[in-house]
């Protein structure tokens, strides 16, 4: 058992949240889960954990919170909300915000929490759901000393590895900004290679087992194609997901003067993709794009074999 006293509020029982608050209890940390869905909350309590509706609650028991929301809308909300807990929180409490945001959001939000003598990790995650569930993501994060010492036991539970990027809020969310940029691109084009393969009449899982066995492989190729080939758009990571991280790589890059046209490029498959009703679909449903454009014939999924048949 961690030598911590610590309870922990993990705000967000979506796929990554819950699985990172799981990996917390199973750690030994006492944690208190919020959700607004009565789904997620019943889950997490079915697995040990207690939970509440209203991050306002948390503040009464917590000194350290979670936040793994899907955007700084939502970290303002839980914040400083009409029911946010940002003025609610003991003095040297932690707010650990996990969400991919603007590094000019998290820097700003450093200062706004530091005002309100809290403590902040600018730490977001990246690893999936699965990594989120054992306990292994990676955390690209920034922040004071003190504020990781807080945050230690937490930290331990819900990652592999910690990448420490700087004293001050905005490092980690940089980071993690240019590895959305890069997942997006890869993406993108690894659907618009499909497309071309399928186009010229290759077989998909033929084609696949080629590239990922060749220098044009990368890691999206070889996790996203096979969703494509077996028809399945079950969202792990859905196409708005891209559409939001991909805009806030363009946020960035004008308050920088950064042209970047093949973050431009991607940015625009994954909006038409939203624009055809694609947008709550896995990432790599925008292949359908090229099928909508081109006429390709995409691969899909096979029907559960009948029982009496299957016997």
């Amino acid at each position: 058992m961690p030598n911590n006293n610590s309870v922990i509020g993990v705000v967000g029982l979506g796929a990554m949240g819950m699985g990172s608050a799981l990996a917390m209890l199973e750690a030994g940390l006492s944690v208190i889960g919020c959700d607004i869905s009565v789904s997620a909350r019943d889950v997490f309590a079915a697995k040990g954990g207690r939970s509440v509706a209203s991050p306002a609650e948390l503040a009464a028991e917590c000194d350290i919170i979670v936040l793994l929301v899907v955007n700084a809308e939502q970290v303002e909300s839980v914040l400083f909300g009409a029911d946010g807990l940002a003025a609610k929180l003991a003095p040297g409490s932690l707010v650990m915000q996990c969400a991919t945001v603007a590094p000019s959001y998290a820097q700003a939000l450093g200062i706004r929490l530091a005002e309100l003598d809290l403590l902040m990790l600018d730490s977001p995650v990246s690893g999936g759901t699965v990594k989120a569930r054992a306990g292994q993501l990676s955390v690209m994060s920034s922040g004071g000393s003190d504020a990781y010492a807080k945050g230690e036991s937490v930290l331990d539970a819900m990652s592999a590895t910690v990448y420490r990027l700087g004293d001050s809020a905005g490092a980690g969310s940089s980071v993690k900004l240019v590895n959305q940029h890069l997942a997006g691109v890869h993406i993108a084009a690894a659907a618009e290679a499909m497309a071309l393969g399928m186009r010229m009449g290759i077989d998909a899982s033929t084609l696949y087992e080629v590239i990922t066995h060749s220098a044009g492989n990368s890691w999206m190729f070889e996790n996203r194609v096979p969703h494509i080939i077996k028809g399945d758009y079950t969202p792990l990571s859905a196409v708005d997901i891209f559409v939001k991280d991909l805009n806030i790589v363009h946020q960035t890059g004008r308050e920088l003067t950064l042209a970047m046209p093949i973050a431009a490029s991607a940015l625009q498959q994954f909006t038409a993709a939203s624009g055809l009703g694609l947008g709550r679909e896995d990432d790599s449903a925008v292949i359908k794009v090229y099928e909508r454009l081109s006429g390709i014939e995409l691969p899909t999924a096979k029907a559960a074999p009948d029982k009496e048949t299957a016997e």
